[in-house]
């Protein structure tokens, strides 16, 4: 495992190099053994102090990931944020994983997962702020401002700028999402979303979600 990353810039090409880095460490720290959990806390602590600590030193204020999975909107005789059950036809048949991709596809609501940073929304619709865009759409997310963001959800008021990330499978369904959050505006650029897909990609390669 490297012992340091290079420090990200305005350079294109420093910030590649230092996702590549950062890359090779998360495929070398996450372990398809540990729990789901474990493995995500220590990749959320790798790419938060990777670019908060020297020699990258950037603003980063929060680093982690939301987890998609069904509504979660209190119902009669269910309590306050229990999922709601997949629909009967998915689970008939006794198909584990025909009712494990129903599940995934009827996937609408983001949940706080491991995180690095000030306490956080733990509940975020597809659609709504940041962090549901990213997850509706199935694509990265660069916002310059997050304050001129329609629908911004200010979960932390230090956060100026933000990058989400969706956790994709391979069938294309949203498993969640990386956010990072940066206390300056204009925090993060096209090349930071390309590092953190990447970082992704090792994420999805090793934990099942």
């Amino acid at each position: 495992m490297s012992s340091a990353v290079v420090a990200p810039s305005s350079d294109t090409a420093a910030k590649v190099a230092f996702y590549d880095d950062v890359c090779e460490q998360l495929a070398a720290l996450l372990d398809p053994v540990l729990p789901t959990a474990a493995n995500l806390a220590n990749a959320a602590s790798l790419l938060h102090h990777a670019l908060v600590d020297p020699p990258s030193s950037r603003p980063i204020n929060w680093t982690g990931f939301y987890l998609a999975t069904g509504d979660l909107r209190p119902t009669p005789g269910r309590g306050h944020g229990e999922p709601v059950a997949a629909p009967a036809t998915a689970a008939a048949g006794g198909d584990g994983k025909n009712a494990s991709a129903a599940a995934a596809a009827a996937a609408t609501t983001l949940v706080l997962g491991p995180f690095q940073g000030r306490v956080a929304c733990t509940v975020i619709p597809f659609g709504r702020g940041v962090c549901g865009a990213a997850a509706a759409t199935r694509r990265a997310v660069v916002v310059g401002d997050v304050h001129a963001f329609p629908g911004h959800i200010a979960c932390d008021g230090a956060s100026a700028s933000e990058v989400v990330v969706p956790l994709l499978r391979a069938d294309g369904t949203v498993a969640g999402v990386v956010d990072v959050d940066c206390s300056v505006r204009d925090g993060f650029d096209d090349a930071d979303a390309d590092g953190i897909g990447r970082f992704a990609r090792v994420v999805m390669d090793v934990v099942r979600l």
